[in-house]
């Protein structure tokens, strides 16, 4: 497939759903229109972090192949432009075998394919109301008193930046991204086929070589995925920017992020222009495999949202006049075991091994998606194999 580049333009935030609110991040670029070829070698459906760095990643292993991104809406308008951008190095269930080192994988991507996105990792706080460290940086009064119980490694970064810079080096490495063209099923036969809605406006179909699922909490049909899943929409809210002074008071002037150790749950980091986002609390979408339906101006969101910034400020007297600018949720798909999906599609595990599933990181996902995804095409090309963890029926 032949390189074309497009002319990067800023438009507005990802908006997957316009009634799960606004997020700071910005998305400023635009994959070339071109039409859905019929046949590619690879097929990687979805144009969030895992399926774009997977789709540089693969035009990196073998230029020769063609590689085509399926998005059924725009490039991060799921998980990844709604994240909070906090970067961890292990997975939900902690540091798996054979993981390897997430946060240094990732940052090796990331120069590999010339993807600029305000990573910092100076490490994380996990804060806790118990066995808290000496002279710790943070004492908020929630719940009990929240003070730094250990730093593990981790940081931040721009989400917006980071879905913008991989859809760049995909598309410049020789990649097609094709916004608005939702999948409505896989033909499973000898021959691979992606079919597209009817008012597709040119192919219906698409024959694929190999296929990656790049799968979130919207796609669990597509992905064979069902029993164990458990899809939600994740609440977080950022304040405006505050003085550095105030930083200093409430112990986040280093700008490391933290989370909670225990309940009630509570995460954040600080951005560049010295605002914080917050996030906690997760909503059950009134059929629970369809978070779409979800409105975060209805009673329980608003609910959440208005005890989640009330908590905020009395964390700390510094705190107590923030003033918060935006509010959003963002899909978050977790399993029983809390491991990742890692595993050949269950409609090919035993045909062709031609196939794979990716996702269900648990809000552990920056980092591990796009470290996860040159891992899986790599596994699809020949070259690695799956881990002993993942698998569909763990």
């Amino acid at each position: 497939m032949a390189s074309l580049k497009s002319k990067p333009k800023p438009v507005p935030g990802p908006k997957l759903n316009p009634s799960w609110g606004e997020t700071p991040w910005k998305i400023d670029f635009t994959p070339a229109p071109r039409p859905i070829p019929d046949k590619v070698d690879f097929a990687v459906i979805g144009g969030g972090f895992t399926g774009l760095a997977a789709a540089a990643w693969l035009r990196l292993l073998d230029p020769g192949k063609s590689v085509a991104v399926i998005e059924a809406g725009r490039i991060g308008a799921g998980a990844s432009g709604r994240t909070g951008g906090m970067a961890l190095g292990e997975t939900a269930a902690g540091d798996l075998p054979g993981l390897g080192d997430v946060l240094d994988g990732f940052e090796k991507i990331l120069r590999k394919l010339n993807v600029e996105c305000e990573l910092a990792l100076p490490g994380a706080w996990e804060i806790g109301r118990s066995g808290a460290i000496e002279r710790s940086p943070i004492e908020w009064q929630d719940s009990g008193t929240l003070r730094v119980v250990t730093e593990v490694p981790g940081g931040t970064l721009d989400p917006g930046k980071l879905v913008s810079g991989l859809a760049r080096a995909a598309e410049n490495l020789g990649a097609g991204i094709f916004e608005i063209s939702p999948v409505e099923r896989i033909h499973w036969g000898e021959r691979m086929q992606l079919e597209f809605a009817q008012n597709r406006g040119n192919a219906r179909k698409l024959t694929a070589g190999k296929i990656f699922v790049a799968t979130n909490a919207l796609s669990l049909g597509l992905a064979g995925l069902a029993e164990g899943m458990h899809p939600r929409l994740t609440l977080a809210a950022m304040t405006a920017p505050l003085a550095e002074s105030q930083l200093e008071a409430i112990g986040l002037s280093v700008r490391k992020p933290f989370y909670t150790v225990d309940l009630p749950y509570l995460w954040g980091r600080v951005r560049r222009d010295r605002s914080i986002v917050w996030g906690a609390g997760l909503v059950s979408a009134p059929d629970v495999s369809d978070l779409a339906q979800v409105d975060i101006a209805s009673a329980e969101p608003a609910s959440m949202f208005a005890a989640l910034e009330k908590r905020v400020r009395g964390l700390h007297p510094a705190l107590r006049s923030a003033e918060f600018t935006h509010r959003w949720g963002g899909p978050i798909l977790f399993r029983d075991n809390w491991e990742p999906i890692f595993d050949w599609h269950p409609e090919r595990a035993a045909r062709g091994r031609d196939a794979i599933v990716l996702g269900a990181y648990a809000g552990h996902g920056v980092a591990l998606s796009s470290y996860l995804g040159a891992w899986a095409v790599e596994v699809l090309a020949g070259t690695r194999e799956l881990p002993s963890w993942g698998k569909v029926t763990g």
